[in-house]
């Protein structure tokens, strides 16, 4: 039997099915636990210790360090890890991702004799088994985690399905020796670190490529030598995708990248000169004879599990360097960089980033709110800048979150649902109230040019307006921020008074009109800036509805038909609607509206 072309035809099958298996059983696995380990891994990241345990069991069950360091990298551009807190889950992902090797070396046993139930549950056999029983459980399952279960049997089994086509493949190479020499060329250090890092880096999975190693070193051509300098390599190749994970991310997330590569980079350099210089002073009986898959996966953990404690005292320099690695630069951190699309398949960590977004949002438009009044009355230069900074913030996020809502996966719950659909409705009066204050902000720049003022009635009826509308938009923020009932009930009595307000001032100044103390010209820019106070306060109203709605289960967000029918009817809609009107339509009434500048 000689390697042909229908070898390497087999061989890159059996390469593809070992890939596609480990891919579909981390999905499944990833998707029927890695919401909740994801919520975990972002909470218990409090302390390097904590953070390495839960790295190495979130690698271990979604088999993938590369996902776990992307998924590492994606929390940190978005403000939810520090690189601190990073260095930790990267140092147990690393350990994590040794359980696929000492999986695959289960199928490494030695003659099993005609025994029918020992051959049976031989992995390679056992494997067609555990596909089928994934296929039914597929065909008849119903709901998505069923479907999720499946994919983890039908992933498992397809794996070592493909493992064994690769060795049955390879195997004509033991024949060959050029195959020999390639290997025994591929012992040089330099050359089989290089080897390693690159096939990893192609492939993009150090599991993979180890897998390769396993199942070439079962012709029994493969020495310790040649595959020691191999599997060090490979931990470095694996560094790729967390690159690539980082690029257009913020300085933190390719920091994480990093610290990454740093710990697999010294951590081979330190290994490969210990294991070279204790075999020239010592000299291993081992260092040329074949290695197997079970001395693969044992060096494999042996390296990981050592650097790991390696580098343990020397967390803090590992952040140093790669702070160094990456300067801070002058630029600003994009805020909408908290909507990582890397989330988009977690639906709860996605929400949680797109309300932190829209929260910044409602933060916004209150700093404008207060830029655009405080000219009015202090006749303090306009800060144009800055203001028009968070405006444009406000117009690009209102698209940006919007654009991200819709593209979240696998919203399963109706709680997640609602709190989708909240959102849209939130951000776009967020954004409106943006709009409004805009208006005031040129509106008080025009008047202010042209060297007009208004009446002092008028200046104290609009400072009256203006806190209220202040107050009400404030505790909109606040009750949106802290998703809290009882902060949000308070807005609607505020809004109730700004109606109020509103009518109040227009009265007013018809009466001023009349009584020639404000004329046509000065009285168009006073009611333009009443209505759009008016105009922020309604907005303010329907995001606190929206926020009470989803507290309190609505199936639907009416704020109209909710505000009219259900909230004003309460008792206590109706106190603290006394305490505003005493609060700020007591003031009103203590201006005289004859009063001239």
């Amino acid at each position: 039997m000689k390697f042909d072309v229908l070898s390497l035809v087999q061989m890159v099958g059996g390469l593809a099915l070992f890939v596609y298996g480990m891919t579909t059983m981390g999905k499944g696995l990833e998707r029927a636990a890695g919401a909740k380990l994801e919520k975990t891994l972002e909470k218990m990241t409090g302390n390097v210790f904590k953070a390495l345990l839960m790295g190495m069991v979130v690698t271990m069950v979604i088999q993938s360090s590369s996902a776990t360091t992307v998924m590492v990298v994606g929390f940190v551009n978005a403000g939810i890890m520090t690189l601190r807190q990073s260095v930790g889950v990267i140092l147990g992902a690393n350990i994590g991702t040794t359980v696929t090797a000492q999986i695959l070396r289960l199928d490494s046993g030695g003659a099993i004799g005609d025994n029918l139930l020992l051959k049976l549950i031989k992995p390679a056999n056992l494997a067609y088994l555990i596909v089928l029983a994934g296929v039914i459980i597929m065909m008849t399952a119903k709901k998505r985690r069923t479907r999720d279960i499946a994919d983890i049997f039908t992933g498992f089994g397809i794996l070592f399905i493909g493992m064994s086509v690769m060795e049955k493949a390879v195997a004509p190479l033991a024949e060959l020796p050029q195959f020999a020499q390639l290997f025994a060329m591929v012992a040089n250090p330099v050359l089989g670190v290089l080897v390693g890092a690159l096939v990893t880096a192609i492939i993009q999975s150090s599991s993979a490529s180890v897998g390769i190693l396993q199942a070439l070193s079962t012709t029994g051509v493969i020495t310790y030598a040649a595959a020691v300098p191999i599997i060090l390599g490979q931990n470095i190749g694996t560094c790729i995708t967390a690159f690539l994970s980082s690029l257009g991310g913020s300085k933190n997330a390719r920091r994480t990248a990093m610290v990454h590569f740093y710990f697999n980079l010294i951590g081979s350099i330190v290994f490969l000169t210990a294991v070279y210089g204790l075999n020239s002073v010592i000299g291993f009986s081992f260092w040329e004879h074949a290695i197997d898959k079970g001395g693969i996966a044992n060096f494999h953990t042996l390296f990981n599990v050592s650097c790991t404690l390696l580098f343990l005292p020397f967390t803090k320099q590992l952040v140093h360097l790669a702070e160094w690695s990456v300067p801070s630069g002058e630029q600003q951190e994009d805020p909408l960089a908290k909507l990582e699309p890397r989330f988009l398949t977690t639906p709860s960590l996605a929400l949680e980033q797109a309300q932190r977004c829209i929260i910044d949002m409602g933060e916004a438009a209150k700093l404008n709110f207060e830029l655009a009044i405080t000219p009015l009355f202090d006749s303090s230069k306009p800060e144009e800048e800055r203001f028009h900074e968070h405006e444009s913030f406000l117009d690009r996020a209102e698209v940006e979150i919007g654009k991200y809502l819709l593209n979240i996966h696998n919203i399963r719950s109706v709680d997640q649902r609602r709190q989708s659909a909240e959102m849209m409705h939130s951000l776009s009066d967020f954004e409106k109230i943006g709009d409004y204050a805009q208006n005031i902000f040129d509106r008080v720049d025009e008047f202010r040019q042209t060297d007009q003022k208004f009446s002092e009635s008028a200046m104290k009826e609009l400072q009256v307006m203006c806190e209220a509308v202040s107050e009400v938009l404030e505790l909109t923020v606040e009750g949106y921020m802290t998703q809290s009932v009882g902060i949000a009930r308070t807005v609607e009595p505020i809004e109730e008074v700004v109606d109020t307000l509103k009518e109040r001032l227009k009265s007013r100044h018809i009466e001023r009109l009349g009584g020639g103390s404000c004329t046509m010209q000065i009285g168009i820019p006073f009611l333009d800036i009443v209505h759009d106070l008016e105009k922020i306060s309604d907005h303010c109203s329907n995001i606190a509805i929206y926020t009470i709605q989803l507290g309190e289960g609505a199936t639907e967000f009416d704020t109209h038909e909710y505000a009219k029918q259900e909230y004003k009817t309460t008792p206590q809609f109706k106190e603290k609607l006394m305490y505003y009107q005493q609060k700020y339509l007591s003031k009103l009434d203590l201006i005289d509206v004859s009063d001239r500048a």
